[in-house]
């Protein structure tokens, strides 16, 4: 009998919901400046599946349903969000006439969401570019200030890595299999045509996906929602590049349903702010749409943006006090020009294609099948035989004989002996040949010959880590309006992966072979490959390691919205599959029976629960709660412990486990614009491999010598808590005056204390001897996370004239930013003496203290400039956007890491307490005065 009653109530209840009568609401959209009706602009109903583009007229007429208030967006390429409150609580059709949208050229400020900057081209990627709005008509006032102000200090909202927010092309993920992170290299010089965009913060609701605890950035590159016409825009810069060109062209909706977006740019300079920096970028764009019929469209999108940058080296102190601070160790002069060593190359084109299916007023289906293929290689230089090309090697540095110590006596530390006659000999030798010395290396590569030198073997090479990628992906999002206050958003992404990873020779330097072996080993321990043994490589050789990463990943998720006159609230749940394995296409001869073929697969089975709600306080305030919990697979990179040498997978990986919480309170009027948030967020189970050179870690037996090695470790069980509050105000106190203050106080923490897992591939030249040693605990528990300003403040005023230029200051003021620790150091394995595996007899908790405290970054103050003026001539759009950051030209810290070469007690102390020491912590340095011009004419 209770079956038959909930059956009735349920039919009961639908038959309700969609038997309530629809009224129209009907408009023509137009442009401010000209007056000209705007055909595809889009028009939604937020928070439900309401969609229609304005036909050639202007005009649209949308179905929905009239018991509450609605909010109507209107948005189109080149033209500024409208927001738009409707309601009709009579029932009576909606007609509101004419909305004028307002073009986009007097603010022409770069878009900042995806633009490359240094933080992009490390080899870390970590930089944060999820610098998202709100999803209101107006830019969010800290959003902006996390992008534009804050950006140049490496700052990461909520100091959160971008692993955990999402980037979406028309629905599909973007974020790579491999570490997590969009690769941002990809859309370089692609801005013009990436600006339909959507964006939802931390947890909040997303219509195309779970999403992470960072935000969601989806972007739109349907040809048909292009503002019709072209522009070209040239800018000018002196940081990454010196100058860029770009033209783009879109042709509209034509009478046959065709619409097509072209773009192309070039980015060059010889030369970036840094010394050696050179980049070369190129773009292409196109995407193509035919509009099959009312309810069907497909769309093809295709992208190749080449780019290769030199990079810039993290200077000790004493390098930056020698050199300066725009000083960088990785260039040298070759035939009077200057050659980078180590260059980023990115070469991934992608191919995408859409099947837009509009079921019925209330339901859209978005289908989509992605490939991208391509490189991405960093370059460097192998020697063998030779001394090191670094011009920052240690031993070629002063300090390396002003911190020198004799042997230490049995258990005893050895006498402070510097050598201070040969320390100014080699300071006076580093700033003679402070750079890589390419002509020292092309002539150690040849030997002389009957007619001259004549190229020998190569003791010095030039190559790159090549990762060849090819990714396969299809995915399918529905969105439907159940009822008037009921919407359901779904969907399912499937990606294949294949990563080719191997080293890849560039050039011989002059020389004719280079042997494939690893020097410090002998017989069978040295060969890359027991089936190819003792090879001689040339240009275009794989050598060294090469191996396959396979993946599989399915991520599902659904989401339900209720929305209602003074609350609204959404709940979401996922579900996701993933299947590593590594296939080693070397048999390398430390590992001969664990390189070769293919490992055991890793499986990831996890699940995610979120939801939201939001009270409206009036119709101009509202509070805002959202909360999250999921469990993650750990990244491809970080789930095998020594993927270049053998198929091992780190031991006991596991899900990541992320929860997050947030609470918000929105105000907005037509003069005051305040948003408050507070945020709680951890994440748990992480993992980390890294590889270094450590000396004093090992016990060599007998001897009173600790053994040095290179190793790799691994840290599993790292926890981070991530708390803070952020205020966003923006106050109109004329029409023509606007200020605006934004402020980020966080405390980023890791909230655990890992587990090291150290490796020693050398230990494999011993019969039997153990090569992976468990460590125990890295005390890191409250020690700060690395990498992001943990407080931000901006107060800014601009100035905007009705005949359309503009002027803006800011002053920002960053602080709270730390040292990236060494984990080895803080293990207790740090005091014990490895000859008698005891504690070292001079180890005191004080001075360990004093040792392992963790750096803090002075605070910085930047003052930046900004301005810009639009013309229209002959119906013709010219904006003019200028930019001056860090105009006092302060040199800053963003970053750095402490070295773990000392990785105990005696090594450090001895090291720091000469005053000059020899390992000391390596920094990032930030730019100085910088400037930017932008110069658009819209065709």
């Amino acid at each position: 009998m209770v079956k038959k009653y909930a059956v009735f109530f349920i039919v009961w209840f639908f038959n309700f919901a969609f038997s309530q009568k629809e009224i129209r609401v009907t408009g023509i959209v137009i442009d401010a400046r000209t007056q000209n009706p705007l055909e595809n602009v889009v028009v939604t109903i937020q928070n439900t599946a309401v969609m229609q583009l304005t036909s050639k007229t202007g005009k649209f007429e949308l179905q929905i349903f009239p018991q509450k208030e609605k909010l109507l967006l209107l948005r189109s390429q080149g033209y500024k969000d409208f927001l738009l409150k409707v309601q009709s609580n009579s029932g009576q059709n909606i007609d509101l006439g004419i909305l004028q949208l307002e073009d986009t050229y007097s603010d022409e400020a770069p878009a900042a969401l995806i633009t490359l900057s240094d933080n992009d081209f490390s080899d870390d990627n970590s930089s944060s570019e999820m610098t998202s709005g709100l999803l209101q008509s107006s830019k969010d006032a800290f959003m902006q200030a996390s992008a534009f102000n804050w950006g140049q200090a490496r700052f990461r909202v909520r100091g959160l890595d971008s692993e955990n927010g999402t980037v979406m092309l028309n629905g599909m993920t973007m974020n790579k299999i491999y570490d997590g992170r969009p690769q941002w290299g990809n859309w370089g010089g692609l801005n013009n045509v990436l600006r339909n965009q959507e964006f939802s913060v931390g947890t909040s609701v997303s219509d195309y996906t779970f999403g992470g605890i960072l935000g969601t950035q989806q972007i739109f590159t349907c040809a048909s929602l292009y503002r019709k016409g072209g522009s070209l825009t040239f800018s000018g810069s002196n940081t990454t590049y010196l100058w860029r060109a770009v033209g783009t062209y879109a042709s509209g909706m034509n009478l046959s349903g065709w619409a097509f977006v072209v773009s192309a740019g070039k980015r060059w300079t010889d030369e970036g702010y840094f010394e050696g920096t050179d980049f070369n970028g190129n773009s292409f764009f196109l995407s193509t749409e035919k509009k099959l019929s009312s309810r069907h469209s497909i769309n093809f999108t295709g992208f190749y943006t080449p780019n290769s940058h030199g990079k810039n080296s993290a200077n000790t102190s004493e390098v930056a006090e020698l050199m300066g601070e725009k000083y960088n160790s990785y260039w040298g002069f070759q035939n009077g020009e200057k050659r980078n060593a180590r260059v980023k190359n990115v070469e991934e084109p992608l191919f995408m294609l859409n099947h837009y299916f509009k079921i019925d007023n209330k339901t859209n289906l978005n289908s989509a099948v992605m490939y991208q293929f391509g490189k991405v290689g960093n370059s460097t230089i192998d020697y063998q035989n030779g001394d090191s090309p670094d011009p920052v090697y240690y031993k070629k540095m002063p300090s390396y004989f002003t911190s020198l110590y004799a042997k230490d006596q049995g258990e005893f530390s050895g006498a402070f002996t510097p050598d201070y006659e040969n320390a100014e000999k080699s300071k006076i030798a580093f700033l003679t040949n402070s750079q890589i010395n390419w002509d020292e290396m092309y002539f150690a590569n040849q030997k002389l010959g009957a007619n001259g030198y004549e190229p020998a073997q190569s003791h010095y090479v030039l190559y790159e880590d090549r990762t060849d990628d090819r990714t396969f992906a299809v995915n399918s999002n529905l969105n439907t309006q159940i009822t008037p206050n009921i919407s359901f958003d779904g969907g399912f992404t499937f990606k294949k992966l294949k990563s080719h990873n191997f080293q890849y020779l560039l050039d011989l330097l002059g020389g004719e072979y280079f042997e494939d072996i690893d020097p410090f080993y002998k017989g069978n321990l040295s060969q890359s490959d027991l089936q190819h043994p003792n090879r001689q490589v040339g240009k275009g050789d794989i050598y060294g390691y090469n191996y396959n990463l396979l993946a599989n990943t399915l991520d599902v998720f659904a989401q339900f919205k209720f929305s209602y006159n003074k609350t609204e609230f959404f709940l979401a749940q996922s579900y996701a599959m993933s299947d590593y394995q590594r296939e080693g296409l070397y048999q390398n001869g430390l590992y001969p029976t664990t390189s070769l073929g293919k490992s055991d697969k890793v499986n990831f089975e996890n699940f995610g629960f979120k939801g939201g709600f939001t009270y409206k306080i009036s119709g101009k305030q509202l509070l805002f709660f959202n909360a999250a919990h999921f469990t993650r697979a750990p990244s491809l990179r970080n789930t095998f412990s020594n993927a270049r040498l053998n198929n091992s997978i780190v031991n006991g990986i596991e899900s990541e486990n992320i929860s997050s919480a947030e609470a918000n309170y929105v105000y907005r009027s037509s003069k005051l614009k305040l948003r408050l948030t507070a945020y709680y967020s951890t994440i748990k189970n992480t993992s980390k491999t890294s590889y270094f050179y450590a000396e004093g870690i090992f016990d060599k037996g007998s001897e009173y010598n600790p053994t040095n090695a290179f190793v790799s470790q691994t840290l599993t069980k790292l926890d981070k808590k991530n708390t803070g509050a952020e205020l966003s105000f923006e106050y109109q106190i004329s029409s023509t005056l606007k200020a605006n203050l934004s402020a980020a106080f966080g405390n980023y923490v890791y909230s655990s204390n890992p587990n090291v897992m150290i490796t020693n591939d050398a230990n494999r030249a011993k019969e039997g001897a153990q090569t992976t040693f468990d460590f125990g605990p890295a005390f890191l528990k409250n020690y700060k996370q690395p990498g992001t300003p943990q407080q931000a403040y901006s107060f800014g005023l601009e100035y905007r004239d009705q005949k359309f230029w503009w002027v803006g200051v800011n002053v920002n003021y960053l602080s709270d930013s730390y040292i990236d620790v060494s984990p080895i150091s803080r293990t207790s394995q740090f005091y014990i003496n490895p000859v008698n595996s005891f504690p070292f007899s001079e180890a005191t908790a004080e001075r360990g203290n004093e040792l392992l405290k963790q750096e803090k970054f002075k605070p910085i103050t930047l003052l930046n400039l900004s301005g810009g003026k639009s013309w229209r001539i002959h119906k013709k759009y010219i904006g003019l956007f200028a930019s001056v950051n860090n105009v006092l030209n302060l040199m800053y810290k963003t970053g750095g890491f402490e070295q773990a070469r000392n990785a105990n007690f005696r090594a450090l102390n001895q090291d720091m307490s000469s005053g000059t020491p020899s390992f000391g912590p390596h920094y990032y340095y930030g730019y100085g005065r910088t400037y930017f011009l932008n110069l658009t004419i819209g065709l």
